[in-house]
């Protein structure tokens, strides 16, 4: 067999790969958003995909681990092995010269991804009281996001143009505050703010406790 052949092999058992495993994902995520975490079984999310039960857990381990990926999944819009931090609105966020301004796109790409991931974050959020296995999920989605807005945090205060009495825990843990789910869910979900109103908010309340008045 040639290389290019054995390339070629190679290629598609890679993208036939792919395609399964982002079907199990969404059929997870169907089934999650109709019947609850605690209904859906394993079997239920394998026919749904048709594949084998015995394959969704050689590749994801447990129906917990699969929530989190149907996270992971909703949160960045598709299944590029591509971080969020490395994804072009990120990178035009950062060559930003104006901190507020920083803070208004990094908003907007944020309620962008809390629209896709709310019902998940939620499902993950309450299921943990009555699923012990989706405990450390949601502390796993928790540590990543104190991780990201630590790094976000550092970005926001080399610019210079921050509170002079302001340091690395504050901005970390006022961005970490926002990017929960609870402020999104209580305005938009459940008093019907658009995504615009919420957004100009958000915006102006970080702005408003990072940066001199």
């Amino acid at each position: 067999m040639s290389d290019v052949k054995r390339h070629y092999d190679a290629t598609g058992r890679r993208e036939q790969a792919r395609l399964r495993r982002l079907a199990v994902i969404e059929a997870a995520r169907e089934l999650f958003e109709r019947d609850g975490f605690r209904s859906t079984t394993i079997t239920a999310i394998a026919a749904r995909a048709d594949v084998s039960a015995e394959s969704v857990y050689k590749g994801f381990g447990s129906k917990a681990a699969l929530a989190k990926a149907v996270f992971d999944l909703v949160l960045a819009g598709d299944d590029d092995p591509v971080t969020i931090a490395d994804r072009p609105a990120m990178r035009a966020m950062r060559r930003e010269p104006d901190v507020r301004r920083k803070v208004v796109m990094f908003v907007d790409g944020l309620v962008q991804r809390l629209a896709r991931s709310a019902g998940v974050q939620i499902l993950i959020r309450d299921g943990r009281h009555v699923d012990e296995s989706l405990i450390p999920i949601w502390r796993r989605l928790n540590d990543e996001g104190l991780t990201g807005m630590s790094m976000l945090g550092r970005h926001l205060l080399d610019t210079g143009q921050l509170r002079p009495d302001i340091d690395l825990t504050e901005v970390r843990d006022v961005l970490w505050n926002y990017l929960a789910i609870d402020s999104y869910e209580r305005l938009v979900l459940i008093r019907g703010w658009s995504s615009e109103q919420y957004a100009a908010w958000l915006s102006r309340t970080i702005i408003s406790a990072l940066c001199p008045l």
